[in-house]
């Protein structure tokens, strides 16, 4: 299988795509000030790994109480032009037995030619990102303190994630996120799906590539802090063949529905 029928992962990301491009690139620090490398003072840093990954398995379970609008678009672009489009918006919902139900309302003819979007691919939007690096799931990471940083008008920790190992068939994330030195939630991301067929030397007919992405999350009702955009601008390599690929996803309209989810102590 050729590049134009590859697998590979679809990822969330940031901004307006615009139909005149730059080349591929995810700038992880663009307008961050400069990392503070400096080690915390009277803080002990596995205290803060503690803190926000409770804080994340709080989030996991909340945003299963609210609706929200999901809006994905995916471009393969040839130089500066965008030569296929894949779109889709969503409606998304909980049922009683908090099973994800989705309501496609627009998705217009998908003009994707060099890739395809996988099965897989579908399921990383829908169960997979972003990350949520829960209590549990956490023991399965490397988590390194890298420093803090300034973000808008946020003070952040900043941590360097790795997964320890990767079982066949699973994917993870490596790359880092920034946690609110405040609220102890994670309030952007940056990094890319890995997996262990990826580490490998790629089949030409079973290429699984994924690009760097980035994700802001926004607090929503002064509690959680839930993404809103997710952008991706890489060049993915196949063999013998390279793309580009520009993806976004936003969340809009977060709504809580049900009653509220118990909070850590």
């Amino acid at each position: 299988m050729n590049s134009a029928l590859a697998r590979w992962t679809v990822i969330f990301f940031l901004a307006v795509l615009s139909p005149v491009v730059l080349p591929g690139q995810t700038n992880c620090e663009e307008g961050d000030a400069v990392l503070n490398l400096a080690p915390l003072q009277g803080i002990r840093v596995q205290k803060i790994i503690q803190k926000f990954a409770a804080k994340e398995s709080v989030f996991r379970q909340a945003r299963d109480h609210y609706t929200y609008t999901q809006d994905v678009t995916v471009q393969t672009v040839d130089g500066r032009s965008v030569d296929g489009e894949y779109r889709q918006v969503s409606d998304i919902s909980y049922d009683d037995k908090g099973n994800r139900v989705e309501t496609v309302t627009y998705a217009p003819p998908n003009t994707l030619v060099r890739v395809v979007m996988s099965r897989e691919d579908l399921d990383d939007i829908r169960n997979r990102l972003p990350f949520v690096p829960s209590t549990e799931g956490l023991t399965r990471y490397y988590v390194v303190y890298a420093g803090q940083q300034h973000l808008d008008e946020i003070d952040t920790y900043v941590f360097d994630m790795a997964p320890k190992t990767m079982e066949a068939g699973k994917r993870y994330f490596q790359g880092r996120i920034w946690v609110d030195d405040h609220d102890l939630q994670i309030v952007k991301t940056c990094g890319k799906n890995v997996s262990a067929a990826a580490s490998k030397k790629p089949d030409s007919s079973q290429e699984d590539l994924t690009p760097k992405f980035v994700t802001y999350r926004e607090q929503i009702d002064g509690e959680y802090w839930f993404p809103t955009y997710m952008r991706a601008d890489d060049i993915l390599h196949f063999a013998g063949n390279d793309v580009h690929i520009r993806e976004i996803i936003k969340y809009t309209s977060y709504k809580r529905v049900g009653s509220k989810v118990k909070k850590p102590q």
